[in-house]
């Protein structure tokens, strides 16, 4: 059942357990437990006024539990009892017969008159045959194994009490897991809580209540953190370990070990009667200098059994370090006996399993990373697919793909861990206090706001829609965007404000996944005016892809939260193609923000007719996934606003003279080669598209030439020009982004001739560099200039002295002398450095030498990895392709060449008079 469908389900529940009732008056003589809720498939049946829980229900396995926060609720609510034992017995079962233990036998006395076979019995017991048991809190014994395999198998439970009074008395005991009724509700994630609910008399909700007041933390945690850090200062994540950060989200789970800057990379967390502690590199788990904290962790997950620690197959070095620990320790999988289960989080076809383990009382010290997962399963939500996030996002915690550095991180000290610890539900619900309260926020808060803005997003891509808990932090960010707006971000309204980027953050993330996005939207898109439409726009696809990704224009533009329908043919349904809305596809991460840090979205192209929008709107695209051939077919787009969008070869001057005036604010020119995405206010003034294409045709054509390679690009190169992107003036990739001022120098041929355009041929040259003859770092900033300095003078036609003012030959001279005099360190041979060495070849030996060499390249294979190997390589190759022994000039630019390399060449006559023999 999807997470959609059990949401609806549970709303079918709550409807039905909540019949015929109008209120709820607790203002009577019981004080209920606050109820503390976690897992699947917990949810509230009422809430008070300070989002606390009296009653709530679950499922477990095949059966069902309500929990009632006093055991005088039994009688004080009779027909919410009838309703209860009702949804109870399930769906479909004829069995009537219900057990009520001797301590409430009062329900027994009002079931009377009902349709119900009531029968007082001393204890749970499996022979009684019933459907349904009703039981107080304190009588379910002290190892209610029966009455939990019972409620597994199918059965229905009706529990009552609170726990607090208990608490009172036994101040020391863990009350989650020691008090009785806990016992067996805490499996279904429903805990009697040591905190007292406030009474009052509450209205019956037509749907589950929710409230931000909801949104806390089920325990202090002081007293597990003094256990588990007892003896531990540091924690050393060095030598070679890449750890993921985790998400520590649930009402029950705490961080253990943080980064300086708050970031979790171990913790620990309470499921059903069982814990389980995370740790986001499995290699640490058999790391000897943690073998304090491991001690530490199994004991605490052990909770005194001294029980067997079974050690999956795959664990060498946690199952040695484990054992030379002293534990009692095996290799295995997962078994019913053992006390708890040391695994990774690779695996998730036990997962179920493995939760039902915890929930009833085992342990689980589970390691690994997820960065990896989500480097090699592109395109996938790690937060539900990943499969260690199977396992443990019920449990509270999540792995992230955001990655933990190297280092030697201090344990916390637990008496202030609690109050200066980051955690995502305790800072949101400051956050909806200081929102709906006004509250103020302290400076630490304040600081973190930034970091809970991402771990939104984060968690919200869960998709929980089944957890009761997951609604309610949905409905806290939905009441707290509500409240505040989304801050209305542009080049000239930039954001700074760490509150700003949480809600902007937050605000595209809600959008997403909110229900009623119509609703929703006015309070994020201020300034929102119409824009002419066009329908039933028709796309022809016509693609061969290579290996990667291609973007499709459509020249169609949706406004922001605009929707529309796209009708696919059958060919890309399911086939890895995508829709996406927007061309600005960097993430922003800057403190100053001109626009929120992601403004595109991706739909899988699933069915045959999709609705599509954004929260910021976008220009159009079908995304072709790598290695496609399909031609013959089309997409239609239902409504759009068309956008300007000239296609060489297709779009005549006429057309152009009407699309140039198209509303929409993006622009995109496609030429043979490449397709220029700028605002549309670069282009409105442009009256000769064919002479830029010709323009750009001539540039990419001389780019493919150097390369020595066809003129016809597998993928047409693409530039993206954004009031902001996520780094440097310019940076390559698919697309090529740029500053938004770019965008000037891109449309005009008299600036490219003039001026000239050496970033964006840099970035072009970026896209042509190749492992095999780079030499990071050193080259990665200098050979993408060999298409800047031979563009310019071979296409068009500017000087390399104009083109940069780092390549006048005085420059030059400057460097060639710092780069001697301060010792020829191959370490400062980088950039231009670096590029003299290359220009210097260039001016002996002529482009066509380059073309030759890299020609010699596409035909070779195997190539070495290391930067000593490659230069030796490419020492040989250009040597051999220019007829003359380079090493010596080579390492007089402090070049690693080998004997060996020498001995190859020492046939061919040695360049002797390079421009390096001046320096001796």
């Amino acid at each position: 059942m999807s997470n959609q469908s059990l949401k609806h389900q549970h709303e079918k529940d709550y409807v039905f357990l909540m019949r015929g009732l109008k209120d709820l008056d607790l203002c009577g003589p019981y004080i209920p437990s606050d109820l503390v809720l976690t897992g699947d498939h917990a949810f509230p049946l009422a809430m008070n006024s300070g989002g606390k829980v009296p009653m709530a229900a679950s499922l477990y396995g095949r059966g069902r539990i309500v929990v009632l926060g006093h055991e005088g609720y039994l009688t004080t609510f009779p027909a919410l009892v009838e309703n209860a034992l009702t949804w109870l017995r399930g769906d479909g079962s004829d069995n009537v017969s219900v057990g009520v233990h001797k301590d409430v036998r009062a329900v027994a006395d009002n079931l009377s008159k009902s349709s119900f076979q009531v029968e007082v019995v001393e204890a749970f017991s499996n022979n009684l045959g019933i459907g349904v048991y009703v039981t107080d809190a304190y009588s379910v014994g002290e190892d209610p194994k029966d009455l939990v395999a019972f409620l597994k198998a199918g059965g229905g439970v009706l529990i009552a009490g609170q726990a607090w009074s208990w608490a009172e008395v036994n101040p020391k005991e863990n009350a989650l897991l020691r008090f009785q009724g806990n016992k067996v509700c805490g499996v279904a994630g429903i805990y009697l809580s040591e905190r007292q609910c406030g009474v009052e008399c509450l209205p019956v909700y037509p749907q589950i209540p929710s409230s931000w007041m909801g949104a806390v933390l089920g325990k202090d945690f002081e007293d597990d953190l003094e256990f588990l850090l007892e003896g531990i200062s540091e924690f050393n994540l060095t030598d070679g370990v890449l750890a993921s950060e985790v998400l520590v989200h649930g009402p029950l789970a705490f961080p253990i070990g943080t980064t300086e800057d708050k970031r979790a990379f171990l913790a620990g967390a309470y499921y059903g009667q069982g814990r389980v502690i995370m740790i986001t590199h499995e290699g640490l788990l058999g790391r000897e200098t943690l073998a304090p904290v491991w001690n530490n962790a199994i004991n605490w997950l052990d909770e005194g059994r001294n029980g067997i620690i079974g050690v999956s197959p795959d664990l060498d070095g946690a199952f040695n370090l484990i054992s030379m620990l002293g534990f009692n320790c095996t290799k295995t999988n997962l078994r019913e006996d053992l006390s708890v289960f040391v695994c990774t989080a690779y695996k998730d076809e036990h997962a179920e399993e493995i939760k039902h383990f915890v929930a009833e009382g085992g342990g689980l010290l589970i390691g690994g990373h997820a960065w990896w997962w989500a480097q090699t399963n592109q395109g996938q939500n790690t937060m539900t697919h990943f499969p260690g996030n199977k396992i443990l996002n019920k449990m509270g915690l999540s792995v992230m793909e955001k990655t933990i550095g190297e280092g030697s991180y201090k344990a916390p000290v637990p008496s202030q861990a609690m109050k200066d610890t980051y955690h995502f539900r305790h800072l949101l619900h400051r956050v909806a206090g200081h929102v709906n309260e006004g509250e103020e926020l302290t400076g630490n808060e304040e600081e973190n706001l930034k970091k809970l803005g991402g771990d939104c997003v984060n968690y919200l891509r869960m998709n929980a829609h089944d957890s009761s808990f997951y609604t309610q932090m949905v409905s806290t960010l939905v009441d707290v965007l509500k409240k505040s707006g989304l801050p209305q971000v542009s080049e000239s309204s930039p954001v700074t404000a760490p509150k700003d980027h949480l809600l902007l953050n937050v605000g595209t993330e809600v959008y997403k996944m909110y229900p009623d996005r119509d609703a929703l939207l006015p309070y994020l898109i201020k300034d929102n005016p119409l824009m002419p439409v066009v329908y039933n726009g028709k796309i022809r696809i016509n693609v061969n892809t290579a290996e990667g990704e291609e973007w499709i224009s459509t020249g169609l533009y949706l406004s922001p939260g605009m929707k529309t329908y796209i009708a696919m043919p059958k060919e890309i349904v399911n086939k890895g193609w995508k829709i996406q809305i927007g061309c600005q596809t960097d993430f922003l991460k800057a403190d100053e923000l001109k626009r929120a840090p992601c403004v595109h979205d991706h739909f899988p192209i699933t069915s045959e007719m999709m609705q599509v929008r954004n929260l910021w709107g976008g220009l159009i695209y079908l995304v072709v996934p790598p290695k496609t051939q399909l031609g013959g077919v089309h997409v239609t787009v239902q409504m759009a606003v068309p956008a300007p969008y000239y296609k060489s070869g297709v779009t005549t001057a006429g057309e152009w003279s009407l699309l140039r005036t198209a509303p929409a604010p993006w622009a995109e020119l496609e030429f043979e080669n490449i397709i220029l995405t700028v605002p549309s206010e670069f282009v409105r003034g442009l009256d000769r598209p064919d002479e830029l294409a010709a323009h750009w045709d001539a540039i990419m054509r001389g780019i493919a030439d150097l390369a020595a390679i066809p003129h016809k690009f597998p993928r047409k190169e693409r530039f993206v020009t954004d009031v902001q992107i996520s780094h440097g003036w310019m940076h390559c990739g698919y697309p090529v982004m740029a500053h938004k001022v770019t965008a000037a120098e891109l449309v005009s041929v008299e600036h490219a001739k003039t001026i000239g355009l050496w970033g964006p041929i840099h970035e072009l040259g970026h896209n042509q560099q190749r492992s095999c003859w780079e030499f990071p770092l050193h080259t990665t900033e200098c050979t993408c200039n060999l298409w800047s300095v031979y563009v310019h003078e071979e296409v068009l036609g500017v000087n390399r002295a104009q083109a940069h003012p780092a390549m006048t030959l005085a420059e030059r001279q400057k460097r060639a002398d710092e780069f001697v005099k301060g010792g020829r360190n191959l370490s400062s041979w980088e950039m231009f450095v670096a590029l003299e060495t290359y220009i210097q070849l260039q001016e002996k030996f002529g482009w066509d030498a380059f073309k030759k060499v890299f020609a010699a390249y596409h035909q070779m294979s195997n190539f070495p990895n290391d930067n000593k190997g490659k230069m030796n390589l490419y020492a040989e190759t250009f040597s051999q392709t220019v007829g003359m022994n380079l090493c010596g000039f080579l390492k007089s630019w402090s070049w690693p060449i080998e004997e060996s390399t020498e001995e190859k060449l020492s046939n061919l006559p040695p360049w002797t008079d390079h421009p390096m023999v001046q320096y001796g």
